[in-house]
């Protein structure tokens, strides 16, 4: 079995159909053992108090946000190669999904800065490039809205998803990049020394799983309704020609 086979649209809402109502229940499993977990079952931190549970929003949105540009970038590759439509309509869906989770990392990071930092906002680094990126969300969303056609609106919003990715690498890595600012390192990391304590590890990495599985149903669920209403709108231009 191929995985080319996927571009096939009814193949992939056949199969997404049998899959999502999987993921989807998985998800929401996910997002309540983790943030009941880590809500109400963690202890406060000794610097941070209480505020620093707000890390079970704040970090997979953050992830999420750069990594569901990531999607939106291969995706997009595979338009401009392979010219397979449904690569470039599941960038197109995951877009707002991206959008969403730049604006909850946005937003709890500014909740959790301001008793921390003593301000809402920095112009620190990791926060621009965020900033950044959610602004290319913007662009890229605003782009797919004043195209007509579907393919010359795909290679447009191909190109902008590459300049993109810059921005979303460096909100990745901004603080590997920059020994300044106020943003602190990586809370998973390969180095146990920079990982937070396991107490709360472990509900973060449930929180985790539950932010990807809910980005795979959305974007899932999102994909089936932009190949339906692409073939809407090519059967409403051949009634019109006709």
């Amino acid at each position: 079995m191929s995985l080319w086979e996927y571009a096939n649209p009814v193949k992939f809402i056949r199969t997404t159909d049998t899959v999502l109502p999987w993921v989807s229940w998985l998800a929401l499993a996910c997002l309540v053992v983790g943030l009941v977990w880590g809500f109400f079952f963690t202890p406060d931190d000794f610097r941070q108090g209480s505020t620093v549970k707000i890390i079970y929003l704040h970090v997979p949105s953050a992830l999420m946000a750069i990594n569901a540009w990531l999607m939106m970038l291969v995706t997009s590759l595979i338009w401009i190669v392979r010219r397979h439509h449904v690569s470039a309509l599941a960038a197109k869906a995951a877009a707002p999904v991206g959008a969403t989770m730049t604006v909850i990392a946005l937003a709890t990071g500014a909740i959790w800065g301001q008793p921390m930092w003593g301000t809402w906002w920095a112009w620190d680094p990791r926060l621009t490039s965020f900033l950044i990126l959610f602004l290319f969300y913007l662009g890229y969303m605003a782009l797919w809205s004043a195209i007509e056609d579907d393919d010359t609106a795909a290679d447009l919003t191909s190109i902008l998803c590459l300049v993109g990715s810059v921005f979303a690498l460096l909100s990745r890595y901004a603080v590997n990049f920059w020994n300044q600012g106020l943003h602190q390192g990586a809370s998973l990391s390969l180095d146990k020394e920079e990982n937070v304590a396991d107490v709360f590890y472990f509900p973060l990495l449930v929180c985790i799983a539950g932010f990807v599985l809910l980005f795979v149903a959305l974007v899932f669920l999102r994909t089936q309704t932009e190949i339906r209403a692409r073939r809407t709108r090519a059967l409403l231009a051949r009634e019109q020609r006709a």
